[in-house]
């Protein structure tokens, strides 16, 4: 696996594999690793870079806004020589950065594949993003690791795996405690539903059924607006397919992608 920088030193990322071009953006509540349980099969055939988003892992941090943090991933395409046909594959948060990424530079990417994405967020879902900011702000990251837990997996899975809280801690102490206020405060303003159907990327939208940080109903309004979505859902799934349940997730791609 190689370590990459972008030319201006502000992105950090990893790739391995080779073949055709996959942009993998993970969550606000996850990290790079996430996407661990299905590296493998995805790197056997297709060239994957894994982005750690601005203030995760060595990349630096930026301010508030969904635009922004679109305008900084789309250098990596220049940056690491990605191709105009490269899939973009996005969970929770990462998923929403590629969202916009495709409605302001969707050109320079063919696929999209949205795991647990939503374009906008009702008040409720605001709520649980400015508590969460508010938490880091007072008691740092260590603050939220029982909430990120249960908005990343559903209770059934927590009871069967209560190292993922453990798991969680590890993941959440690796992020700048500002850029994760910052990505907070971008999903609280965030609205793009609106502009969805200016998306031409083919899309598929996946989403687990018991996803309580991005519900279901998110992600049908989601791939109802982009032209020509699908969408699938994983059953008795929580907010991360690719970590939850690794083998649904690919069974749920495969055709999409051609993998």
């Amino acid at each position: 696996m190689q370590a990459l920088r972008s030319r201006d030193g502000q992105l950090t990322a990893v790739q391995t594999g080779q073949g055709p071009d996959l942009l993998i953006l993970h969550s606000l509540l996850t990290d790079r690793s996430a996407f661990d349980p299905v590296l493998p099969a995805l790197a056997a055939q297709f060239r994957v870079t894994l982005v750690n988003l601005p203030g995760f892992h060595g990349s630096a941090p930026i301010p508030a806004g969904i635009e922004g943090y679109a305008d900084r991933i789309a250098t990596v395409f220049d940056d690491f020589g990605l191709g105009a046909d490269c899939i973009v594959m996005g969970n929770g948060f990462g998923g929403t950065v590629a969202v916009a990424m495709a409605l302001r530079h969707g050109q320079r990417f063919g696929k999209l594949v949205l795991s647990d994405v939503a374009a906008g967020f009702p008040e409720q879902g605001k709520v649980a993003f400015r508590v969460m900011a508010e938490k880091v702000a007072a008691e740092g990251l260590g603050g939220i690791v029982d909430i990120a837990a249960r908005r990343v997996f559903h209770d059934a899975y927590l009871a069967q795996h209560p190292e993922a809280f453990e798991q969680r801690r590890q993941v959440l102490l690796g992020i700048d405690p500002q850029a994760f206020i910052a990505a907070c405060q971008s999903l609280i303003a965030c609205d793009l539903v609106p502009a969805l159907g200016e998306i031409r990327n083919p899309t598929l939208v996946v989403v687990g059924e018991l996803d309580a940080a991005t519900p279901p109903v998110l992600c049908r309004q989601l791939a109802a607006g982009i032209p020509g979505a699908w969408l699938s859902e994983i059953q008795q799934c929580g907010h991360c397919p690719p970590l939850e349940m690794p083998a649904a997730f690919l069974d749920t791609i495969r055709e999409f992608i051609g993998l």
